[in-house]
């Protein structure tokens, strides 16, 4: 992974950039959520997505003062991918939710750019702001998803389980996500 000397985003590859995601994305950020949640077949359209209380609180308000996230271009400047995190209340938790001050993770690339080692980029990148915040990481992620490999090659091991998914963690801060924080 190299650094641009201009913009100082990571680059992947020659031809794909990362930056901040701003509220600029927030479509895109829907669109990516629904590749997450169809990452094996098409089982939900956008449509279902945003009308899904539990779902759409992933991107609804995009952003909430607390969220980072990224967003991968090609070299076009299409955005091809992001990764995002945002906190969750106890009484509204996510499907990888640790505890309301943990972050909880959404990560997806478009089909066509698979492969490629922009899902690894991403997030490496939010990894790296999540360091920076001195903020854990959670996610959620169903059974036979070949994401986990990426994330466990990260660092994030399973804490719990919901139904066919693992719930997973990565420290960052050296607290256990369930001690109270300073």
């Amino acid at each position: 992974m190299r650094t641009g000397p201009a913009t100082g985003t990571y680059r992947p590859t020659d031809r794909t950039r990362l930056r901040p995601a701003t509220a600029a994305d927030a479509g895109f950020l829907a669109e990516v959520l629904l590749e997450a949640f169809n990452w094996s077949q098409p089982r939900f359209t956008l449509e279902e997505i945003l009308r899904t209380p539990s779902i759409a609180h992933y991107v609804t308000g995009w952003p909430r003062p607390g969220d980072f996230g990224v967003v991968a271009e090609d070299g076009a400047g299409r955005p091809v991918g992001a990764a995002w995190a945002r906190t969750f209340p106890a009484d509204d938790p996510g499907y990888g939710h640790v505890d309301p001050r943990v972050p909880e993770l959404t990560l997806g690339v478009l089909p066509g750019y698979r492969g490629r080692g922009i899902g690894g980029a991403l997030l490496d990148a939010l990894v790296a702001r999540a360091a920076q915040a001195r903020v854990d990481l959670s996610l959620s992620v169903e059974d036979g998803n070949p994401a986990v490999r990426l994330y466990a090659a990260r660092g994030f091991v399973t804490v719990g389980r919901e139904g066919e998914s693992d719930t997973m963690l990565l420290r960052l801060t050296g607290t256990p996500a369930d001690s109270p924080r300073a």
